[in-house]
Formats: C-alpha cells, structure tokens, sequence
C-alpha cells in the first residue's frame, strides 16, 4: 500500500535559503598547496555551490605561519597567500579556523594528528596577539579591506576537548579575548566568532562572557555529530548511532538557536558520524541522512558546513584504499560518493519551500518551488539497526498545470553508488585510470523520465524508495503566458 504525501503547488511557500552552500570543510591547511585537492575544490565550488571553505593548521609549523631561532621571530605568510589567492580566484573565500599554535608560541608539547599540531595555550599571549594582528592586517593590505570583511575568523577548534587543549573554558576565553582584540584592532567591522566547540557545548557561557566582558562576538560557532548525544563526541560507532534519535541534529540545532539568541549561527562542522573510518560515509546512507538533517535545519541557522569535500584528509594518515569510510563528498580520485550527488540535488533546488501533507516513519518528502518548476525530494532513512523496508510513496500536487515535463534521479543500491561497484572488482587498492572513468559513469545520477497520472486540477506519481534511498522528481511547467 502506498504512503500518500500532498502539496499545492501555487500555495503560500517558506524561504529556503541555500545555508548548507556557505562553508564546506577539509582537513589540514597544507593539503590546499596540492594540485588534486584545488581541482576537486574548484569541481565542488562550480558544481555544488559552496562559496566559503574551513580547514585545520594554518598557523602550524608545517604552513611556516611563524617560526622562530632562539629570540628572533621570522613571519611568513606566503604559503597562505598562495591557499587564499586560489580560492578567491575560483570564486570562493576563507572561512578561517585560526589554530594551532606555532611552537615557538607555545607553553606546552601536546600535540594532536600525525602532523603534530599543537594545541597549548601560548606562553605570551601578547606574542599571539601580535602574531594575530600582522597576519589579518597583512590579508587587508594584501586583498583589501571590503573583501577581507567578507571573510569568517573562528578562534580555535574543539576546545572543549582535551584533544585540542586543555578543555579548560576560561583558557579559551582568554585567547579569545585577545585574538578578537587583536583583529578588531585592524578593522572593527572584520568578522569574529566562537567558540568552535563540540558536541554543541559552551554556546551560553561563551555569550554570557563576552556579553560581561564588552567583548564582540559576531557568529556563534560549533559542531555535532548524531552520536554526540551519548557524551562521547568523536567516539562513534554504529552500536551508539543504532540507540540515536531520527532528528536528533534538529533537536540539538533548535537549543543552539535558542541559546544564540539574534547572532547568525554557523556549523562549523557536522557529518554522519566523526569518526574518518565510517563505511557510511562512502554509502546511500549518507545521501539520505544528509538530505533529511539539512532540510529539517532550515530557518534555523546560516551556514552548515559538511565535513568534509574530499578524502585528500589526513588527520591520520593519508590513505591509498579508494572507498575506505573517508569524510570526503569526493575519494581521494574525485568519484562522487552518493553523498555528493544528495548535494547535487540539494543545489538544484529553488528557494521556496511549500507545505507537503502526510507522514510516515522512515519516509519523507519536501517540495520546492523554482522558476520553472518544482523539485519534490524523497527519502526513505532509518538510522542502524532500527527497521526500514521499501516503501512506495503517492506524491500528488495540487492546483497545478499540466507538467511539460517530469524526471527523477535516483540515489539508493542501484544509482549513484560507485563503491559497490568497486567492491564487484573485488575492492582494488590502487586503480587505473580505465577503473577511475568506469566509477565516474557508476557515480552518476542521471534524470530519466517518470510517468504520471493526471486528474482534475492535479497530477500524482509514484515512486518506489528501497531503504537509504533518495530521489528527487524534477516537474516543469509551461511558461505563462504574458501576451
């Protein structure tokens, strides 16, 4: 029997903001010298939309930000002018994470991945201030003011954690306090916020202490993951999604909201899971929990950034293994994963959502207006381990004209899923570039034609959604007629 969902076309309609397009993640600050990572960073920016990008290290000692020889310190910042000068040229700006500490700032060894970042506190805040200063007023001088104010600065990432320092609040307060000193002394407009934490935490302690220190805060910052709920960000496994709530990203998102108060809110980072080595990421899976939590997060928030666009990742190590769980919309070749196409078709989408009638446990539906048409996107999404099965679902949209046209594209098993091709290789290490070509054409979602029956004043079709599956029906509609 078939789960019925209604929409009318011509109704009243919500804004649907493209917020997910604004930031995109990637990991380590070096990894955007490489040639591979700028193409598939130039293919997400054209093909997907995304205008801004965050990633890891860029004042580490590997980006050669700030060295030093016993006294004497020696400031370079070419290597993130080259990063910068890249993105600005495809059409993308920074959205800049500004961490770790150069060691010769630093009050202690820790230090965190395998390129030993570290995440001290400095010894002299007052060189870090200084070194915040140079670097801000070196990009406003180097860019220009106008577009540098167009930029993000986040202190820090994951202080909460004691992976990332000492997860101790008034240590975090206190670098805050003197790099938002510190470049707002530059230009009082440049953008400034915080504080970049886990798991959703410190949001209203952080606006409580730059409300009663009369220190600005321009964003609020932070990040989640489903399984953060068990208080153990970072630690996922399946077992823990499996115990999770279907919409437990909104529910967290909603009190981040609440505690914001009239600050834009940006996610800084979020995916199916944190942990780099989840099957599911590379899976249909991703698609449809993708599609669900960035349509459930609208009105809510300004930006959500994914982590991340690519496997060229490594918090780790780099990996050689094509579909090995990596973070990545795109492996380290640059085939799509199925997450990446739910991004296509998120893209595609217009700006005004419209009211769709009916429900179902797994099964939902959305209907977005555009100017020649509109988009209805389906998803069939359980979480591990609880019951899903295939579903068809009745779509019928009301007060509408004939369609000039109706496709779908598909993301389940069978579409979209190179992995499972490669898996039918007998899941190769390393590939050729036959293989590559071969998984591109198996990672494409093409639009086919889909039939519908047409009534009085409305038209319906159906759709088969086997479980962790997607589809989005593109319906077109003549032009009106303007004389």
């Amino acid at each position: 029997m078939a789960t019925t969902f209604r929409c009318d076309v011509t109704g009243p309609s919500s804004s649907l903001p493209h917020f997910w397009e604004h930031t995109i993640g990637s990991g380590h600050a070096p990894l955007a010298l490489r040639a591979d990572w700028q193409a598939q960073m130039r293919r997400s920016h054209d093909e997907l939309g995304f205008s801004h990008v965050r990633f890891h290290g860029l004042l580490g000692d590997d980006m050669g930000t700030l060295i030093g020889e016993g006294d004497t310190l020696f400031y370079s910042f070419f290597n993130a002018d080259q990063i910068f000068d890249f993105l600005l040229s495809i059409g993308m700006r920074p959205f800049v994470e500004l961490s770790f500490m150069p060691t010769v700032l630093a009050s202690g060894d820790q230090t965190v991945f395998h390129y030993h970042a570290n995440v001290t506190p400095p010894k002299d805040y007052a060189n870090w201030a200084t070194l915040i200063r140079k670097l801000v007023a070196h990009w406003v001088e180097r860019y220009g003011l106008a577009e540098v104010r167009e930029w993000f600065f986040e202190v820090w990432n994951e202080p909460n954690l004691d992976a990332f320092g000492s997860a101790r609040k008034d240590e975090y307060f206190a670098l805050y306090r003197y790099t938002v000193e510190a470049i707002k002394s530059v230009d009082a407009a440049l953008k400034v916020g915080g504080p970049a934490t886990a798991a959703n935490a410190w949001i209203a302690d952080f606006v409580t202490y730059c409300t009663k220190s009369r220190l600005p805060f321009d964003f609020i910052s932070t990040h989640h993951y489903p399984t953060d709920a068990f208080g153990k960000p970072g630690d996922d496994t399946e077992a823990q999604l499996a115990g999770s709530r279907r919409s437990v990203l909104r529910e967290q998102t909603q009190e981040v909201r609440r505690q914001a108060g009239e600050r834009p809110v940006y996610y800084t980072e979020w995916s199916t899971s944190s942990n780099p080595r989840d099957s599911m990421h590379d899976e249909p899976y991703a698609a449809a929990f993708v599609i669900k939590t960035i349509m459930e997060a609208n009105g809510l928030i300004q930006g959500y950034s994914y982590w991340t666009f690519s496997d060229i990742f490594e918090e780790n190590y780099f990996p050689s293994v094509p579909f090995h769980g990596g973070f990545g919309l795109l492996n380290i070749h640059g085939i799509a994963k199925p997450v990446y196409r739910a991004f296509e078709f998120l893209h595609a989408l217009g700006t005004e959502v419209l009211p769709v009638e009916g429900a179902h446990p797994t099964v939902d539906a959305w209907c977005v207006r555009g100017a020649q048409g509109a988009i209805v996107l389906l998803t069939n999404y359980a979480l591990p381990r609880h019951p899903i099965a295939v579903e068809t679902v009745r779509m019928s949209l009301a007060n509408a004209q004939p369609p000039t046209g109706v496709t779908i594209r598909r993301i389940d098993s069978d579409h979209a899923n190179a992995k499972r091709r490669w898996q039918e290789m007998g899941s190769p290490e390393y590939l050729s570039q036959a293989v590559v070509a071969e998984l591109n054409d198996m990672s494409r979602s093409e639009p086919e034609p889909h039939p519908v029956e047409l009534g009085e004043g409305e038209f319906s079709f159906d759709v088969v959604l086997p479980p962790l599956s997607v589809a989005a029906v593109a319906v077109q509609f003549a032009a009106p007629d303007r004389g």
